[in-house]
């Protein structure tokens, strides 16, 4: 007998023994929840959802109980009762910051995406950027041209030194006919964001070329929480219709269609004449427990006109006011259209396999006056910037969690590609948008990237050590067609990029992390191939020592002090077809950021940055960086209630700032405060109106130090070229969701 109770007890031991549990958590629209935590009462082990909303509970026993939580869902707990698959939902309520703890994660800014994506949902593709604490934008061309881009003392262009993707397809164009690293981030419906990831900094393998001051990453809706009829119309001409519709929504399957079409004149004397149509589709499939596709379709088509950035002088003069034009036929079309593939499998429980294929082809035709009759006196000196681009690519991505000793870590191997081509990549002279006066530059261009990168991270106790290095291989060719035989020119390069970053968290109120690596961003292919210098590819190397802090229940705090050193380059100005000396650089400053909830409703947010920066290779009277940011700050209060009122008003200041190396030019700073109101009825209808720049501040949206000629002046002129920022000016929009 005693035989048959020891069996007894041994087998029941056996089947009590902890096991590792694994499921996926979902809100109760069948999105997955990332970042959700799990917390074992029984042996006080915690894990978190990983972006697909999976985990796996290690060393947990049948009878064990799992509390569930997440920022701005309803806890949960589940007593568990078998070894099976566990696939949970939560419920919705009002977000509160008082349930965030300081998590153990080295994207020191997560949080503070989450909480302003919940507390100020954005309206825009320009707010979508907006949400990067110290990012600023400026449209300088009619609304259709892609944004200028501001952030960590860098006049980033249109995308030079910050990576930009969607769903894990790179938005940024190398070799642009505009400017290296265009990113048009227009295609992308506001709408359809599920998440935004962001971070500032070289500081992570999985990004690579352009990702110097920092990436922003954008992944779109598995499925929509409901369907929408949205109709916008407000001053200057502006209409907006929006349409969401769930088509298939069920455990299995997810499949949607979005598209918006979009238009508006501006505020100019000159209308804009601006349109924008886009459409956007994804479907979902869940093939079983362990593999996972899905597929995104997208095409977006866009024309405007343009008045340009206008001299300072010829409006102090009264020859036109501020919203006039000097050429008022600059403008241009663009469209992009492309597929983005996503498989994944799980291996097993320790291991999982993402892969994502995207392909998308580009046309883009700008025209731009920039110095009017300063080379040409009789026709202007209106030029064409135009292309077509094919871009396809892949990268897989195979994660591995390893248990050595209690010490938990997880690796990530990955390879990929990177293609583009250019079909006539073109810089011409012209004339009124209608005839091509003198071809400047001409040629195809090939940029291909191949890619792999190791990254892991160490748990190791309350320390997070996160080594990676990544290695890039570019193939670089041209092809000049203005020459009488074409002259194919190529080239190649190789870039190591070492990071490590360290994590030390002290309790579920604080951690304190340190960031260093090397990053870098390609310059256009027709400077690597002509040019026979290293510095071609610069690197950066950057360094951060930060730490997020939650004082009190209600408060979030992210502090950061950095540095940043890019080196030399060669830079290729896609408005002249010359090449410049870029020289090294530095910059360093300081980051802050406070969440506070005043109420149950009521939300503050602020963000504030300060930055030194200065050329090296250049004496101190002229070692200003043109048009880099020194003070920035951001600040807005947000009420949402529980009967379905919301209501938002938002300030951001960008301070004066040297327009020129010397600083004898000066670009001034702005305030501008925009206003929204909603009230959403029982019936799904919501009824609202955003006002932007409430206190019609006069302001200058960007500004150039630009030498220039107008046609009546014997000489040129070096000063403030400028495109006026909105005046006041409101918006009304009905929408009807179902």
């Amino acid at each position: 007998m005693k035989f048959y109770l020891s069996v007894l007890a041994t087998i029941t031991s056996l089947f009590l023994h902890s096991q590792d549990i694994q499921g996926e958590i979902k809100s109760q629209k069948n999105t997955p929840i990332e970042n959700a935590t799990l917390y074992n009462l029984n042996n006080h082990s915690h894990i978190h959802t990983d972006e697909e909303g999976k985990f796996i509970l290690e060393n947990t026993k049948i009878g064990d109980t799992i509390r569930i939580s997440k920022l701005g869902y309803i806890e949960k707990k589940i007593t568990i009762q078998s070894q099976s698959y566990l696939s949970i939902q939560l419920e919705n309520k009002i977000f509160s910051i008082e349930e965030l703890i300081v998590q153990k994660n080295i994207k020191s800014f997560q949080t503070i995406a989450e909480i302003d994506l919940k507390t100020n949902p954005v309206n825009s593709s320009q707010e979508l950027l907006r949400k990067v604490p110290g990012l600023f934008i400026g449209q300088h061309a009619g609304g259709g041209k892609a944004e200028q881009i501001f952030l960590r003392g860098f006049d980033i262009d249109h995308g030079t030194d910050v990576a930009l993707d969607v769903d894990g397809m790179p938005v940024n164009m190398v070799s642009h006919a505009h400017g290296q690293g265009y990113a048009d981030l227009h295609f992308l419906i506001p709408e359809t964001v599920q998440k935004i990831d962001f971070d500032k900094g070289p500081y992570y393998s999985n990004k690579g070329n352009l990702a110097t001051a920092g990436y922003v990453s954008f992944q779109t809706k598995k499925t929509l929480d409901h369907n929408l009829i949205s109709l916008e119309v407000g001053q200057f001409n502006t209409k907006r219709t929006l349409g969401l519709f769930n088509l298939i929504n069920n455990e299995k399957q997810q499949f949607y269609v979005a598209s918006d079409y979009q238009k508006t004149d501006g505020p100019f004397s000159s209308p804009q004449n601006f349109n924008r149509f886009n459409f956007f589709t994804k479907y979902n499939s869940k093939i079983d427990n362990h593999n996972w596709f899905s597929i995104a379709l997208f095409h977006f088509k866009s024309k405007w006109d343009a008045s340009g950035q206008i001299p300072q002088r010829a409006v102090d003069s009264g020859l036109i006011d501020r919203f006039g034009a000097i050429d008022d036929t600059e403008g241009g079309t663009t469209q992009r259209s492309g597929a983005i593939i996503k498989y994944e499998k799980e291996i097993d429980d320790k291991t999982n396999l993402k892969n994502t294929f995207y392909y998308s082809y580009y046309d883009f035709e700008l025209f731009s006056n920039f110095t009017f009759f300063l080379n040409d006196p009789i026709n202007g000196d209106q030029i064409k910037q135009k292309e077509k681009r094919n871009t396809l690519g892949f990268e897989s991505i195979l994660n591995k969690k390893y248990n050595i000793n209690n010490l938990k870590t997880t690796v990530q191997y990955a390879v990929g590609l990177r293609n583009d081509e250019t079909k006539n990549s073109e810089l011409s002279h012209t004339l009124n948008r209608q005839i091509t006066l003198t071809p400047l530059q001409l040629g195809n261009i090939t940029e291909t990237n191949y890619f792999s990168y190791i990254n892991a991270d160490f748990n190791i106790g309350k320390w997070l050590i996160n080594p990676s290095i990544r290695l890039d291989y570019f193939e670089f060719e041209y092809q000049n067609e203005l020459v009488s035989r074409y002259k194919t020119q190529t080239d190649s390069k190789t870039v190591f990029s070492p990071k490590i970053n360290i994590l030390y968290q002290v309790n579920e109120q604080l951690n304190i992390y340190s960031k260093s690596g090397q990053g870098f961003h390609t310059n256009d292919t027709r400077v690597i191939v002509t040019q026979s210098l290293n510095k071609t590819i610069p690197n950066a190397f950057g360094t951060d020592l930060g730490t997020n802090w939650k004082p009190s229940s209600k408060i979030w705090l992210n502090m950061a002090f950095w540095y940043l050193h890019l080196g030399q380059e060669f830079i290729y100005v896609g408005d002249e077809a010359i090449v410049e000396l870029g020289g090294k650089t530095e910059r360093k400053g300081i980051d802050f950021g406070l969440r506070y909830q005043f109420t149950k409703n009521l939300y503050f947010s602020t963000d504030f940055t300060y930055t030194l920066a200065k050329k090296l290779d250049a004496p101190s009277n002229e070692n200003f960086i043109p048009l880099a940011p020194k003070v920035t700050w951001v600040g807005g209060l947000n009420f949402i209630s529980a009967n379905h009122f919301t209501m938002a008003i938002n300030s951001r200041y960008l301070g004066n700032r040297p327009a020129n190396e010397n600083n004898t030019i000066i670009a001034k700073g702005y305030f501008i405060t925009d206003f929204n109101l909603s009230y959403q009825f029982g019936n799904g209808i919501e009824l609202g109106g955003m006002i932007q720049n409430i206190f019609n501040s006069t302001w200058n949206e960007t500004q150039f130090a630009t030498e220039s000629r107008l046609q009546n002046e014997m000489n040129s002129v070096t000063e403030i070229h400028f495109t006026p920022g909105t005046p006041f000016n409101g918006k009304f929009f009905l929408r009807y969701k179902f």
